[in-house]
């Protein structure tokens, strides 16, 4: 007998039956996207597959499928809204349902602000901001009705500390984070059973340093450390299954958003005088180097890009949840002393 739809709910290890949570993952064909997918398929997830680029996407399917479950690749620019909609719709025509949707889907240009053409701010904005509202739709469109389901966005430390040179990706992670909790406070208000969670991540070691678009000689590299992508997507599955509100992912990730909360100012200066040379490499960029902004990648890079010698392997992550609960207590102790001293 299949399994019951309770008896296969994100969090446990089906094999890969009939009965099988789903999970679609935009941004699926490299990077983290391709980690993540990899990851939900090893905890026994059926893995729609959704990016732009072919060579990229067989590459997925066959890593999925080595894992140990059954993948559906599905081309797709997260720009375009009616597309995101009719793939939500194929994996639904195929597999009944979705129980987690990834909004990973990015893209970044890498230069001053005024070296940027409005065009390339529309498409960032387009790819990495309207792609997870495009997504969250989509993924609302099928969940609404069972009433329950996973919407997972892909955020970043950027999303509350901006940094030179990414404006528009910047701009585009922290426009996200301003979605999701307007979205959050509606399902609350619904007391719907869709949960909403937000992951923000470090510097993760992906492909995308070798093909983000470049108005720099050179081409960039992570900032503040850097972890190896399969490291970050377990993170990302445990968000999925334990849906926090949000979660820190590395110690770069936490300084950044703490650091900001505590003294911006002071890091509008740090990072005026050290992020410009800290993010560009000495590997120059060259006529023919691979730029997928406007067009999807032609070949399969995987998931992992150049920085293995000094990405790490392991990692932490924190529910921010705990570090406002944790000082709520300490502030309570600190005035309960005040009291008792001025009595005394």
């Amino acid at each position: 007998m299949a399994p019951s739809e309770s008896e296969t709910m994100p969090g446990r290890e089906p094999g890969p039956t009939s009965g099988a949570p789903v999970a679609v993952v935009t941004g699926a064909s490299a990077g983290v996207g391709r980690a993540t997918a990899i990851a939900f398929a090893r905890r026994g997830y059926r893995v729609a597959l959704l990016a732009r680029g072919r060579e990229g996407l067989d590459g997925a399917h066959h890593d999925v499928e080595a894992a140990g479950s059954e993948g559906l690749t599905i081309e797709v620019d997260t720009a375009n809204a009616e597309r995101v909609f009719a793939a939500a719709d194929q994996v639904v025509a195929r597999w009944g349902r979705i129980d987690v949707w990834v909004n990973n889907a990015m893209s970044t240009v890498v230069g001053p602000v005024d070296a940027t053409l409005p065009s390339e701010f529309r498409r960032v904005t387009e790819v990495t901001y309207l792609g997870a509202i495009h997504g969250t739709l989509a993924a609302l469109r099928h969940m609404r009705g069972r009433n329950r389901g996973t919407i997972v966005q892909i955020g970043s430390a950027l999303a509350y500390r901006s940094i030179p040179l990414q404006s528009a990706y910047c701009g585009a992670k922290s426009a996200i984070r301003g979605f999701t909790d307007s979205l959050r406070t509606e399902l609350l208000h619904d007391r719907s059973g869709v949960r909403l969670t937000m992951v923000q991540l470090p510097g993760v070691n992906t492909p995308q340093f070798d093909w983000s678009h470049m108005h720099e000689p050179f081409h960039h590299r992570p900032v503040g450390g850097c972890w190896e992508p399969d490291v970050i997507a377990k993170g990302i599955v445990r968000a999925a299954e334990k849906a926090p509100r949000e979660l820190w992912i590395g110690s770069s990730t936490i300084q950044s958003i703490l650091g900001n909360f505590v003294a911006p100012g002071l890091l509008d200066r740090y990072l005026a005088r050290k992020a410009y040379d800290q993010q560009l490499s000495s590997r120059p960029v060259l006529p023919g180097d691979p730029d997928i902004l406007y067009r999807p990648a032609h070949e399969d890079h995987g998931a992992r890009g150049r920085f293995d010698s000094t990405a790490k392997h392991q990692t932490f992550d924190v529910d921010p949840a705990y570090l406002r609960g944790g000082l709520a207590v300490s502030l309570l102790a600190a005035l309960a002393a005040v009291f008792l001293w001025r009595r005394q």
